[in-house]
């Protein structure tokens, strides 16, 4: 994972993350850059502090401390030398590199008449590493089919973060977009037109409009689009039949499902929430499920054997499942694939 983003980093720190243990480069998702501070990585679920030499600790104590001239060469990089044309990403406190890799950014905010402007004085950074794990969803999509209509029911997915909502998602874009269904009773079922809303450019990993990741071949992206203005202009200009959308909650959001739903589109989307009774303490979230404006429920917890996940039907019937982490390890034209156990 290491090798994904190590062309961003300035070479003291490149050289430092080279030295990490091989199964913490292996499966790196968060390198925590703070300025005068110990240097923190996530992987598997867990963080460590980085020493001088590579090695990893769970102390603070002696560790390495990125200088306040790493920090400016980072930030140097990853704007492209240019913070004048990063001045949007700046006021939402990220920046999206290529790949769909997030850079977290903190620091001293920019006013302007009680709003946030941008952000000087960056003093943090947190570089979520994207990954692809083709198969994501296969044991959760079939939990998902309306067999009726031969899509999917509209879902709602909850998680804190970094608990795999955007890996999965993309998958199940990836999935239904092909048609790869993972039921025996709907072979011959044809793929869906998919449209997804990326705002934070994360789950597609545009480049110039164009994906990245394997999204399907029916799947159309607004790129680096509000949620709620996206959704309404793939309504109406790709007529989809499958919306995708990452971290809803604003109050617009919910409109724009809503619209979604009475046009007889099926809505999968993602909320920051630690199960179905702390979405429920959301209004937006709230009032969507009040109205069963969502069909499913999907809570996610991450443990050290894998993904777990719990399907909440409208009627109340819950699915419990332990679901092992699979990658391809083939691909095969027209089939879902072969899937081996190991981890994302």
């Amino acid at each position: 994972m290491l090798a994904r983003v190590i062309h961003l980093l300035p070479l003291e720190l490149k050289s430092l993350l080279e030295r990490l243990p091989t199964g913490a480069k292996e499966q790196l998702e968060e390198i925590r850059i703070r300025e005068g501070r110990p240097l923190e990585v996530g992987f598997r679920g867990q963080s460590r502090f980085v020493a001088s030499d590579g090695s990893l600790r769970q102390a603070a104590d002696d560790t390495y401390k990125p200088s306040a001239d790493l920090c400016r060469k980072l930030l140097e990089r990853i704007t492209n030398y240019s913070l004048y044309a990063m001045e949007e990403e700046l006021r939402r406190g990220f920046i999206t590199v290529t790949g769909g890799h997030r850079i977290g950014l903190a620091g001293r905010t920019i006013l302007d008449g009680g709003s946030v402007r941008g952000i000087r004085d960056i003093g943090a950074f947190n570089i979520r590493i994207a990954r692809e794990v083709v198969g994501a969803s296969v044991h959760l999509l079939p939990k998902l089919v309306d067999r009726s209509r031969k899509t999917l029911h509209s879902t709602l997915i909850l998680a804190p973060p970094q608990q795999g909502k955007t890996t999965l998602v993309r998958d199940i874009a990836r999935s239904v977009s092909y048609g790869y269904w993972q039921q025996a009773d709907a072979d011959g079922w044809q793929g869906r037109k998919v449209g997804i809303v990326d705002e934070r450019s994360e789950i597609a990993a545009c480049m110039r409009g164009i994906p990245t990741f394997d999204i399907g071949p029916r799947t159309d992206v607004m790129d680096a689009c509000p949620k709620a203005e996206g959704m309404m202009m793939l309504l109406r200009s790709m007529s989809p039949e499958v919306i995708i959308a990452d971290e809803i909650g604003r109050p617009e959001d919910g409109e724009a499902i809503r619209e979604a739903s009475h046009a007889g589109v099926s809505v999968v989307a993602t909320a920051h929430a630690y199960d179905l009774q702390d979405a429920r303490g959301r209004p937006v979230l709230q009032k969507l499920l009040d109205e069963g404006t969502f069909a499913y429920v999907v809570e996610l917890k991450r443990t050290a054997e894998g993904i777990m996940h719990r399907v909440v039907a409208s009627s109340g019937l819950r699915h419990d499942a332990r679901e092992p982490a699979v990658a391809f390890s083939r691909r095969e034209s027209g089939l879902s694939g072969r899937f081996r156990a190991g981890d994302p």
